[in-house]
């Protein structure tokens, strides 16, 4: 997902035509807040454990008082860098208008304190604002978890229905948070929606949802709703079901984006639920319990090379948000660097392999930094 989400963030970037968006509902963004759920159940998970409720709960505390400040590192950052270009540099092109930032620079006061407040919450720094909302809401499932844990499904599914309320015919609009004071833009990821994947994930790993059969005929249905949904990846046949059947267009819209409009991500559409699950189970037959299809036997060349590349993808994952923040930023100067060029083939191959390349050395360097090596006695 690391690896796909620095692909998909490169203005102009050829590969992301090749990235799972575009072949079916889900893309990177399920992968991740998916795994963000199994990552938090062992990481939250214990200290509810071991802890208690408050104790746990101040754990989580802290960690969205690290997502917040990584939220604010990040858009001043990439502020700073796009301004920098403009001012500096001679260029076809507003860096500042390209990540629609214009209205930040002309009043900046006003939008410090949404900043500050996240009701402004500009569309490219959208994903760690609702991973913050969803972390947000553990203490109270681990809360309602210590009663029953049907609680906690009931909470989860009534907080995907208030953002999607349309669904059962209570109304066209649910609940939402809004992006920015000019307009009626909503957060780009609604937490309220997201949070059914992420509580998903973090119920698997804990054990609340047990295993699902390894069946061929499991498998087999999931491979043919992601083969036959393929198509559904491109915005073109969005437009020809539109022009082809506009009533049955407009019955399986909500179902499909859960919003109004086509590919839409905000509130987290049942369809997307479903195709990121049968990936996923098929991904889970693949590798075997416990991974042991993915662990390559012997010593051979090609083991070794093997276990060193999931070795890589491994610590890339186990440092995800350090990773994100850092290929967040580092995807528009890529983008910037690649126009310079004629962003032929083998020059963006160059460009992706390079930051790929990056932030594998950033997962390696914000290891180091956390295993605390000046405190290692000699």
């Amino acid at each position: 997902a690391m690896f796909i989400i620095l692909a998909a963030h490169i203005p102009g970037n050829r590969w992301t035509g090749w990235i799972p968006a575009r072949f079916g509902f889900s893309d990177a963004t399920e992968i991740f807040v998916f795994c963000s759920g199994m990552a938090s159940a062992i990481a939250f998970g214990g200290s509810y454990a071991r802890k208690g409720w408050a104790l746990g709960s101040a754990r989580v505390l802290f960690r969205c008082w690290q997502v917040f400040w990584a939220h604010i590192g990040l858009f001043f950052f990439v502020a700073m860098t796009m301004a920098a270009l403009d001012t500096y540099g001679s260029f076809d092109k507003s860096y500042i208008n390209s990540l629609n930032l214009q209205h930040f620079f002309d009043d900046p006061a006003q939008q410090l304190v949404g900043l500050f407040t996240l009701t402004y919450v500009p569309n490219y720094f959208d994903i760690l604002p609702m991973y913050l909302g969803v972390l947000a809401l553990l203490p109270l499932m681990m809360g309602l978890a210590r009663g029953q844990l049907w609680l906690v499904a009931l909470c989860s599914v009534l907080l995907w229905l208030a953002a999607n309320p349309y669904l059962i015919g209570l109304g066209p609009d649910g609940l939402s948070f809004p992006a920015e004071p000019w307009s009626q833009r909503e957060w780009f990821f609604n937490p309220l929606g997201w949070q059914l994947l992420f509580f998903t994930g973090f119920a698997f790993m804990k054990g609340w949802l047990p295993p699902p059969p390894a069946s061929a005929l499991l498998g087999g249905v999931a491979a043919a709703f992601l083969i036959l949904s393929a198509p559904l990846g491109s915005w073109k046949v969005f437009l020809w079901l539109d022009a082809a059947n506009g009533d049955l267009a407009d019955a399986i819209r909500p179902w499909w984006a859960a919003s109004a409009q086509w590919r839409e991500k905000t509130d987290f559409g049942l369809l997307r639920y479903a195709h990121f699950l049968a990936l996923a189970y098929l991904g889970w037959l693949l590798a075997g319990e416990g991974g042991k299809r993915l662990i390559a036997s012997g010593h051979s060349l090609g083991a070794r090379l093997w276990a060193g590349l999931l070795g890589i993808i491994s610590k890339v994952g186990q440092q995800s948000l350090a990773v994100f923040v850092f290929s967040m930023a580092l995807a528009r100067l890529i983008g910037f660097a690649l126009d310079q060029t004629d962003r032929g083939i083998l020059i963006t191959a160059l460009a992706n392999l390079a930051g790929f390349a990056l932030i594998i050395a950033c997962a390696y360097g914000a290891g180091w930094f956390k295993s605390h090596p000046w405190r290692a006695k000699r």
